[in-house]
């Protein structure tokens, strides 16, 4: 009699897999509720612990930094396909990263709040201003290399890019006043 030893293999998630599941979580947790969010609900929301949350992540600032790096590379990219395509229609790649931006915006809140929350915190939390500051240089780089600008009209195109930010945060666009129709770029209404 032969006999037939089926197994089911499971396949394991690696740390590098589980991180990855992890920052998706935390992302709109994290900009939900700022630093202030609680790891254990990021840990329930990724389906782990909240022992093997600290396994991956020592630290709560190590994680909301590491979700501040996550908010930067989407950013990154979203910059990175604007300027391909103002390469590819021959327009201005300060122009076209900036109306990605906007769209970005639009379409992931979690992005701006993050960036929002992880520079109030950067102030108190090293290993957070340090990732702040990576965002900041990449997308400085980033700018510099794509357009050719000088400092000057990265300091402005940066400036404009908060003020959109801060305007995009609080819903400017959906408020009827001069304030919000002038610095939200928006129809002047008399």
């Amino acid at each position: 009699m032969q006999m037939t030893v089926t197994s089911s293999t499971r396949k394991l998630s690696t740390a590098e897999e589980r991180r990855a599941s992890v920052l998706d979580a935390a992302m709109p947790i994290f900009a939900a509720s700022g630093y202030a969010a609680s790891t254990l609900e990021i840990a329930k929301a990724a389906g782990i612990s909240q022992a093997y949350l600290f396994r991956l992540f020592p630290t709560k600032a190590e994680l909301f930094a590491a979700v501040t790096d996550a908010a930067s590379e989407r950013m990154q990219a979203t910059f990175r396909d604007a300027a391909a395509h103002a390469r590819a229609e021959g327009t201005d790649p300060l122009d076209e990263m900036g109306k990605a931006y906007d769209e970005l915006l639009d379409r992931d809140r979690d992005v701006l709040l993050v960036q929002l929350h992880s520079r109030v915190v950067a102030g108190a939390e090293p290993v957070i201003r340090e990732a702040v500051q990576r965002c900041f240089r990449k997308v400085y780089e980033l700018a510099a290399r794509e357009s050719g600008a000088g400092d000057e009209e990265l300091r402005v195109w940066f400036a404009h890019g908060m003020l959109c930010d801060v305007m995009a945060a609080i819903d400017a666009d959906r408020v009827d006043e001069p304030w919000a129709r002038a610095l939200t770029g928006g129809p002047a209404t008399d």
